[in-house]
């Protein structure tokens, strides 16, 4: 429990919940606390926090900490933890009364304005029933959930399992424990002999968690089993449809125990104005590494007081079926933006919840994906950059930071193509194509990794490389030397950066219909036209669009994967080039039908 002064509000039930003050504005000995002025001179907003199983309201003291310079920080010990007082019967642990609870201390710590809830864990799932329920909702600015999703909204996605059969599995696994909790007179034997306490604080520890141990007492322990019997059975067999029009901010910790991402990305179906952030750590990083989520809150916050306009989806009921929220409310970089599969997926993400800024060295077509993208999710915008140049690659980075914030995608795409013998390429074409396939790459990468490292890690980097990466020929040697050190860079960087929370990715597409060849350099190959005509038409008659490539790499991107094939071709390369490295070598010395 929290150490410092506390006040007792009474719930609608009579129970006694204590609540905790702190930052600008707090009076432990008052509620509601005094009008108080922060350093502007302004009422600082207040902040309430609730914390889940089996904690009480000192997992929040790191957090406390760093945000209390700013705001009226509030956190109160739910009925059974801490110093509040617990039920004698399981219908006090009901969702609804948790809801009544929530609303009854945001009453009592800021009657005349709308308080900005963060919770965890089971703090999340009570919140969630708050925020849904049209009565309370108004009471409400914003919602930050951390590892903690709606029980309704599981129930819908444990049984229509719209991310896939496999992560409902994974979702089960790690679940598993409720069936344990559920059970009478076990998990109290295994709490009260100290063997559960010992599992869970290895479990603390998944993705760098804490190591000192929890403040928690023997009741905290005890009293929240009944949060699992008297909710879980009911509400994931029977789930109710429970919207919201309150902004919510999802973050997902990495390296989470408990929560698979896709159960708490598929809440954007349920909510008008969502986003969805990861950030590197373990369940309990809120007690252990709080400054990446104090650092969301506080972004997300100063965009609610502010009253600037938000970026709403406008999605129709099917797409809001197709797609959860995996991308909603993130920024996404893509360089090579005016055409092709940069484009094409610009449009995809967007349309997945993204803000795009598109980066193109052609700069109206920059603005025409970045205009047709804030048609599906405002807040698009273009920048003109050539990736070749360094000092302009940083001046981009500074540029979205200051914008946007550190944006939580960032995909290195530009490129050329430059085919023919490679002993009658020209000096300039060899030069240009490592400059713009090679250093492009390592231009956005060198830009943009270390502020997605410094600001807690769970963003993503892709790099587009290709399937001539690893698939050798006689027509393309320079183009495929550029595209191999692509994915060589990538993987490395991704042993590099993964211990830092930064997932990296190659992108190998085939034969994709993009107009590449329309603007290749070609050279020893006859008559330019007639050449490119031809290479255009084998396109054509392979027939896999660039937007179909897009649905691929965002649906693959979501779980962060090494390498990503696109189209057929690229997969059976790939797995050639590991089991029969004599075939890709034959391969090299055939001539192209052209």
């Amino acid at each position: 429990m929290s150490p410092g002064p506390h006040r007792y509000v009474t719930a609608t039930d009579g129970q006694r919940l204590a609540v905790y003050s702190a930052g600008v504005g707090s009076d432990p000995t008052r509620l509601p606390p005094p009008p108080s002025t922060d350093a502007y001179g302004a009422v600082p907003p207040t902040l309430l926090l609730v914390h889940g199983y089996p904690d009480n309201a000192a997992v929040w003291d790191a957090l406390v900490a760093d945000l209390a310079a700013d705001y009226h920080v509030v956190s109160y010990d739910v009925r059974g933890a801490g110093r509040s007082t617990a039920p004698d019967d399981r219908s006090g642990y009901l969702m609804d009364q948790l809801a009544d609870d929530l609303r009854t201390v945001a009453d009592a710590v800021s009657p005349d304005r709308p308080v900005h809830l963060v919770a965890h864990d089971w703090g999340s799932i009570q919140t969630w029933h708050a925020v849904t329920e049209p009565k309370h909702a108004h009471r409400f600015a914003s919602f930050t959930s951390v590892s903690g999703p709606d029980l309704d909204h599981a129930g819908h996605w444990l049984r229509k399992a719209p991310d896939g059969v496999r992560n409902v599995l994974r979702q089960a696994v790690r679940s598993s424990y409720i069936g344990f909790f559920s059970t009478p007179g076990l998990p109290e034997a295994a709490w009260l002999s100290g063997i559960g306490g010992a599992a869970l604080a290895g479990l603390e520890r998944i993705g760098g968690g804490p190591r000192v141990p929890a403040k928690r007492a023997t009741r905290d322990y005890l009293n929240g089993l009944e949060l699992y019997r008297a909710n879980m059975f009911r509400r994931f067999t029977q789930p109710a449809e429970r919207r919201t029009g309150v902004p919510v901010q999802v973050l997902a910790p990495t390296h989470d125990a408990f929560m698979v991402e896709q159960v708490q990305s598929n809440a954007a179906r349920w909510v008008e104005d969502f986003r969805f952030h990861r950030f590197k750590g373990g369940h309990w990083s809120v007690r252990s590494h709080p400054e990446p989520v104090a650092r969301r809150v506080r972004a997300f916050v100063e965009e609610i007081e502010s009253g600037a306009p938000r970026p709403v989806r406008n999605l129709t009921a099917q797409q809001a079926r197709r797609h959860g929220g995996a991308f909603a409310g993130q920024v996404a970089v893509i360089t090579g933006a005016g055409s092709g599969i940069g484009r094409c997926l610009a449009f995809e993400l967007a349309e997945r919840g993204a803000r795009i800024v598109a980066v193109d060295v052609n700069a109206p077509a920059a603005e025409r994906t970045a205009e047709l993208c804030s048609m599906i999710t405002p807040g698009s915008s273009a920048q003109r950059v050539d990736v070749t140049d360094s000092a302009a690659m940083d001046k981009l980075a500074v540029g979205v930071r200051e914008e946007y914030g550190v944006p939580d995608l960032v995909v290195n795409n530009a490129g050329i193509g430059v085919a023919g013998p490679f002993l009658e390429a020209t000096t300039e074409d060899l030069e240009r194509v490592v400059d713009i396939n090679l250093w492009g790459v390592i231009n956005g990468v060198r830009a943009f990794a270390p502020m997605m490292v410094e600001s807690g890690g769970g963003g993503r980097i892709v790099n587009t490389a290709s399937a001539a990466s690893y698939l050798p020929s006689r027509l393309y040697g320079a183009y495929s030397a550029t595209k191999a050190a692509v994915l060589g860079l990538s993987r490395s960087l991704r042993g590099e950066l993964a211990g830092k929370g930064v997932s990296v990715t190659a992108v190998c597409p085939g034969l994709i219909n993009t107009g590449i060849i329309s603007n290749a350099r070609l050279s020893g190959m006859g008559e330019v036209s007639g050449t490119k005509d031809k290479l255009n038409r084998l396109y054509r008659l392979r027939g896999y669009t660039p937007e179909k490539a897009a649905r691929r790499i965002a649906n693959a991107i979501e779980s962060g994967p090494e390498i990503v094939p696109i189209t057929s071709e690229a997969h059976i390369g790939l797995a050639l080039s590991r089991l029969s490295p004599a075939a890709i070598r034959g391969y090299a010395r055939v001539a192209p039908p052209i």
